[in-house]
């Protein structure tokens, strides 16, 4: 396994992976990326989340269905589900809006890159149907489902798809266009 000397060489490492090998993920190695979900900030410190992890074939194979025929999705021993606490989050986050989106974007995010860490590969699944991923996993009403990733050894390298550079997404002091 890589060893890393920085975490923006985790960063700079990490890509999304969309082909998996079978091998099974050590249980200390799933347990150290979970601690990292659990150890994310949240607005007021709510933690309004809850991950549901699927190991079962049936069920990988049948959310690979529900995430728009994402095949490659099942091909991972794990599949992690987010999901949110809508009614417990932070409800006026700037005034306007529901802080869970936040909160489960930073913990996933504190997941993916302990993974990266760790040698495994994830990609992050937005591109699914809610409704069919709670009748799979008997997921209450109240629940949202916000994202979903496999979690596995990549059977391929993944593509550096580029970032823009600072220039074009930073201002000082005020906004520019």
């Amino acid at each position: 396994m890589k060893k890393f000397r920085t975490l923006m060489d985790v960063i700079e490492s990490r890509k999304s992976i969309r082909s998996y090998k079978p091998q099974k993920i050590e249980e200390e190695k799933l347990e150290y990326i979970l601690q990292a979900f659990r150890k994310a900030p949240s607005a007021k410190n709510i933690q309004p989340w809850k991950l549901v992890i699927v190991k079962d074939r049936k069920k990988r194979n049948d959310l690979a269905i529900a995430c728009n025929n994402q095949t490659f999705i099942a091909e991972a021993p794990i599949i992690v589900v987010a999901c949110a606490k809508e009614d417990e989050a932070y409800g006026t986050m700037g005034g306007y809006m529901n802080s869970y989106p936040v909160d489960l974007a930073l913990a996933l995010e504190h997941l993916i890159l302990a993974a990266a860490e760790q040698g495994l590969g994830t990609c992050w699944i937005g591109s699914f149907k809610e409704k069919l991923v709670k009748d799979l996993l008997g997921i209450s009403e109240n629940i949202r489902v916000v994202a979903l990733t496999p979690v596995g050894y990549p059977a391929e390298d993944g593509r550096n798809r580029g970032r823009k550079p600072l220039s074009d997404i930073v201002c000082y002091d005020k906004y520019i266009d």
